[in-house]
């Protein structure tokens, strides 16, 4: 499978911003997808995961500011980020894999989309 994010811009603290991952292949349905973010001079850290089957994991430091969704009939997952705070700059990086259960680990995930950086400004 082949991902591509997109969304990504500047935006002032306390905005939104979608994000959205579209996926070649005609079976993105099975793959379990995630988003996890780098910002300069960090590692790479987790955001949130939706299994194949619909379970939701978020990082503690998004929980109730991101929402992350999947359709599809459209090969896409979406990140809907809101109340965003300058601690979010990052780039943002969308992964799948058929077999990571959700993890939280981007070794868990085979197949990665090229990144799309979000800048928030204070």
């Amino acid at each position: 499978v082949q991902l591509q994010a997109s969304g990504g811009g500047l935006v002032q603290a306390g905005g939104s911003l979608r994000l959205s991952c579209a996926a070649s292949g005609p079976t993105f349905s099975s793959y379990d997808t995630g988003w996890f973010r780098q910002a300069p001079g960090k590692e790479r850290e987790f955001v949130a995961t939706i299994t194949s089957y619909g379970r939701i994991y978020y990082a503690d430091s998004v929980k109730g500011r991101f929402t992350i969704s999947r359709d599809n009939a459209k090969n896409t997952v979406f990140l809907q980020m809101n109340s965003l705070k300058p601690e979010d700059t990052a780039v943002y990086y969308c992964a799948a894999d058929t077999v990571s259960g959700g993890s939280r680990w981007s070794s868990a995930y085979n197949y990665w989309g090229q990144g799309t950086l979000v800048t928030v400004s204070s």
